[in-house]
């Protein structure tokens, strides 16, 4: 099929409408089809997060507030469970059936890649889990809860801990249904787990009254339903696709490449709970007001800042397909529309945002201290999103094409960075310089990622003409050598 083909396959099931995208639709479509169900259930999603914190807050008691902020470290072992097998499984996926339409017997491989992610992502997650619910108590401590918040946290993060296997299958399945192009279909699991969160945290919030175990509880609910969606979804419509046991593999030629991807993702989630570790017990320091005006200030930046992680990763599967392929042009028209997107999405959503701070802030706070710290904090989440939007697309083309070391570096970057940054700034500029240390952060990991696309342009083409990235990195070494 021509990559230069206008016009969708007539009378073509769901499947094979979705591989068009991939594969031969214009690059604009293309990007609308990936892209923006991705950042509308990420909308919604960020959405439900600020409307979650406004449940918390009509409790009238900071300490729940407080919790909730403390325990947002869990959501990065989430990503660090799910992420390894999801995000490289996923790349994997796309980037065989790329390569299939040259080889077909490369789609055969899918079964066994796609099984080993969802089920390598539930054991380590009933691993994970497990011991953090073992360590309970001094994981809280850890977590940096002061006396006053330890009863909310200590209920928090136990019902989380029950439910990271839930919640990394649901992360990783995502990434699955994602990597067939089949991104509307995610839109809709996502934003019915939304709804269906919602529903809980009303029932279990207001009405039994559970507080923060509730809010846990609704996520933890919502997500088994992804998890029951998208499994059904890959039975009936993924021609390739195989959630059975029997599929499981440790072969190499499965667990090097989905590993080599995944590691960054691990990675990049390991260092986001160390570096949450690290801001809450230094932020800790300032009063629970500064905890709670940091939460609802993350909250509220995250709808302009979800809306460009919908295209960096929205575009993932259309740059890996494309590779897979070996199809440069197009690899780099998708490179260049997602670019120009994240600038966009980030100049107009941003500024928005930021005109009215205050007065969306002040929805969820009445108290003018909170205030006060979380306009400032809010301006510099703002600031920091316009950056990683553009890491985040270098990090996506690395993921996408393979190129495991560059991933895994932009990955770890924002962690080795970060640490000693926000240390400093606590110690010359008090709360503020723990506020701007994640700006910072971003702005420097950003220029790391441009120079190392720079310098691997030369292994991505040679990737692109050899079929594989594997040959591509032999090539380099032996013309290095």
């Amino acid at each position: 099929m021509s990559t230069t083909s206008t016009e969708s396959p007539m009378g073509a099931d769901a499947v094979g409408t979705n591989r068009w995208y991939l594969s031969s639709a214009p690059i604009i479509r293309a990007l609308v089809h990936l892209c923006v169900p991705m950042a509308a259930a990420m909308v919604v999603g960020a959405v439900y997060n600020v409307i979650n914190g406004g449940f918390i807050g009509s409790l009238h008691n900071t300490a729940l507030l407080a919790a909730v902020t403390l325990g947002a470290p869990l959501l990065g072992l989430v990503m660090a469970v799910g992420g390894v097998f999801g995000v490289g499984g996923g790349a994997l996926i796309s980037r065989l059936l790329g390569a299939a339409e040259h080889d077909p017997a490369q789609a055969g491989e899918i079964k066994h890649v796609s099984s080993f992610a969802v089920w390598g992502s539930v054991i380590a997650g009933v691993v994970l889990g497990g011991t953090g619910l073992l360590l309970l108590h001094p994981l809280v401590s850890l977590l940096g809860a002061d006396a006053a918040a330890v009863p909310a946290t200590r209920a928090y993060v136990a019902v989380m801990l029950a439910f990271v296997p839930v919640l990394a299958a649901a992360f990783c399945l995502e990434q699955i249904v994602r990597a067939e192009g089949a991104a509307r279909q995610v839109m809709i699991g996502l934003i019915a787990s939304t709804v269906g969160n919602l529903v809980f945290d009303v029932l279990f919030i207001l009405v039994l009254h559970w507080g923060v175990a509730g809010a846990a509880l609704a996520t933890g609910l919502a997500n088994a339903g992804v998890v029951a969606y998208f499994a059904v979804w890959l039975r009936r419509h993924s021609e390739h696709v195989s959630l059975a046991p029997r599929w499981f593999t440790l072969a190499p030629g499965v667990v090097k490449p989905v590993f080599g991807v995944g590691v960054g993702e691990l990675l990049q989630s390991a260092f986001l709970i160390l570096t949450s570790l690290v801001l809450n017990n230094l932020a800790v320091a300032y009063g629970d007001g500064a905890l709670a005006a940091m939460g609802v200030a993350v909250r509220i930046a995250q709808v302009p800042e979800f809306l460009v992680m919908g295209v960096t990763l929205g575009v993932l599967p259309l740059l890996a397909y494309s590779y897979g392929k070996g199809d440069r042009a197009r690899l780099m028209a998708a490179l260049r529309g997602a670019a120009f997107a994240v600038g966009g999405i980030a100049l107009v959503f941003s500024t928005t945002v930021f005109v009215f701070r205050e007065q969306v802030f002040s929805a969820f706070s009445a108290d003018r201290s909170v205030l006060a710290i979380g306009v400032v904090v809010l301006t510099a989440q703002l600031v920091a999103m316009v950056v990683n939007g553009f890491a985040g697309l270098i990090t996506s083309l690395f993921q996408a094409t393979g190129r495991s070391l560059p991933a895994i570096v932009m990955s770890v970057a924002q962690g080795v960075l970060f640490i000693p940054i926000v240390l400093l700034g606590n110690l010359w500029f008090g709360l503020a310089g723990i506020i701007w240390a994640l700006t910072a952060t971003e702005v420097v990991v950003c220029l790391v990622g441009v120079v190392m696309w720079l310098a691997s342009r030369r292994a991505i083409d040679r990737g692109l003409t050899e079929g594989s990235p594997e040959r591509a990195e032999e090539v380099l070494e032996q013309a290095e050598a």
